[in-house]
Order: structure tokens, then sequence, then C-alpha cells
């Protein structure tokens, strides 16, 4: 089952050494994760203040700046991964740096047919 590993932290949690550490690590993990047939995707994002929020009301579009919802902790990155079960999903999250500062929320992905492959 595929599950989309979202990383949560604040932004100026880490220094920028700290940070190309951090991609570095990730970059490991998804290497390892790959060799075992479990990675699908990663990516870090860009800051907060680069988002742009789009609703659609009565067909209207409001686009807005700035993230989706104001928090403490920001979305910083994912990793999406195919792991055999919530359990082994939770023990790769446990692997990313971000969770040693910040919180990895793990979210099944609904497999909807007729999608394009990754």
């Amino acid at each position: 089952m595929k599950y989309m590993l979202l990383i949560y932290m604040e932004e100026n949690a880490l220094s920028e050494t700290e940070r190309e550490h951090c991609y570095v690590e990730s970059a490991q993990l998804a290497q390892e994760l790959s060799a075992k047939g479990k990675y699908l995707a990663t990516a870090p994002l860009h800051s907060v203040t680069t988002a742009t929020s789009v609703r659609v009301r009565d067909g209207k579009s409001l686009v807005t700046d700035g993230p989706f919802a104001e928090t403490r902790e920001q979305l910083g990155g994912f990793f999406l991964i195919d792991a055999q079960d919530l359990d082994e999903a939770i023990a790769i999250a446990a692997q990313i740096p971000g969770a040693q500062v910040g919180t990895v929320e793990v979210r099944p992905v609904i497999e909807v047919t007729g999608l394009p492959e990754i």
C-alpha cells in the first residue's frame, strides 16, 4: 500500500548547515528504500512564503498568498513510499531526519484506477 509521509517542522528550526545535512540523510534513506523496492518519491518544499492557496467556490477561484493553514509547524517535504502496512510505514517515518525536530504525518494513499502510474 502507498503511504504519504508528510514532514512538518518549524521552518527556522534548522540552520542552513543542519538543513543540508538533513537533505543528505534523506537522500541516503531514499536510496535505502529504493534498494528494498519501497521508494516512490521524495522532495523538500520551498518556504511557506512561496505558497499560494487556491479555493473554488460557486465556480469562482479565490487565490491567496500563503499556506493553506497558519500553524507553528509547516509542511516542509514528503516521502511517498510503498509499505506492506501501517506498521512498516510508521517504522520508515521514524527514520526520516525531520522526525527528530518536527513531526511526520503518515497518510495512506487512496489508489484510484485509471490514473497514470508514478
